[in-house]
């Protein structure tokens, strides 16, 4: 595929995504709103409950600053619906059509993807720059421009990730009639144990190096820690290349999981 026809598809897909901007900004503003608002009254209830000034290192404001940038930053880095897309396409028989078109299928839809996140990120610098006005930003945080560009590549790096990740998940529609129930476990269990939910500090001290170097803590902990400055430029790097390690191990399982899988395709569809 051509790098012109690539950025070709991002557009058009981006384009498509924003062509209802009323629904597109009502959903962005009210769904940012309601999200800040659940992990204001959460947390707020669990420190007074608990009577503690900091847990897991945070303070009551730095754990709804956290819960914030993880919810952002998470969109982008699950590339919302799309993580779909495959299995639905073998399932309607419409996979058959990338088969004859100009372009690899996974680039297709790679482009797609990226073309969908484009809006999202917009959405995502619009509602957070509001952030500080609800909550004061604790002495620890340090948002800077270079913070922002670091987790800026973190996070596309995170959506590329996870578009691995997910396509020998996809692939099992070539043998089975729903992969709904294991894409919706591997969302649970990469939000969990990624730290989308809860920062990765709150869990016990033997769990702490094992979720370290999982692929899911570079999904949601790598860019909201990067973003708020608790990351430095060397433990960053080093973060980035076991976070490409990762990229080239599911990379290498989709390869070998889609030519397995492309021996039993019909094209008919379910």
């Amino acid at each position: 595929m051509s790098p012109s026809l690539f950025f070709q598809i991002v557009s058009v897909e981006a384009r498509k995504r924003m062509s209802y901007r009323v629904d597109f900004w009502i959903n962005a503003v009210v769904g940012f709103f309601v999200q800040f608002g659940i992990a204001w009254f959460l947390w707020t209830a669990v420190y007074r409950e608990s009577g503690a000034a900091t847990i897991g290192g945070y303070t009551v404001n730095g754990m709804v600053l956290y819960f914030a940038a993880a919810q952002l930053l998470g969109r982008i880095a699950r590339g919302l619906e799309m993580d779909g897309a495959i299995s639905q396409d073998v399932y309607d028989g419409q996979l058959s059509r990338y088969l004859v078109y100009p372009a690899g299928f996974f680039r297709f839809k790679y482009a797609q993807q990226l073309g969908a996140m484009l809006p999202i990120a917009i959405q995502l610098v619009l509602c957070g720059a509001w952030v500080p006005l609800f909550i004061a930003l604790p002495s620890d945080v340090h948002v800077t421009l270079a913070t922002v560009a670091g987790a800026l590549v973190a996070v596309l790096a995170a959506n590329f990730l996870n578009f691995l990740a997910t396509i020998p998940i996809q692939a099992v529609s070539f043998w089975a009639d729903n992969v709904w129930s294991l894409m919706i476990a591997y969302r649970f269990l990469s939000a969990l144990l990624g730290g989308q939910m809860v920062p990765l500090t709150v869990f016990p001290d033997w769990a702490k190096p094992v979720l370290t170097v999982l692929p899911f803590r570079f999904l949601y902990a790598f860019p909201v820690d990067t973003l708020l400055g608790r990351v430095s430029l060397l433990a960053w790097a080093g973060d980035m290349a076991i976070l490409f390690a990762w990229c080239a191990v599911f990379g290498l399982l989709a390869r070998v999981v889609w030519r397995r899988a492309s021996l039993v395709y019909t094209g008919v569809g379910m």
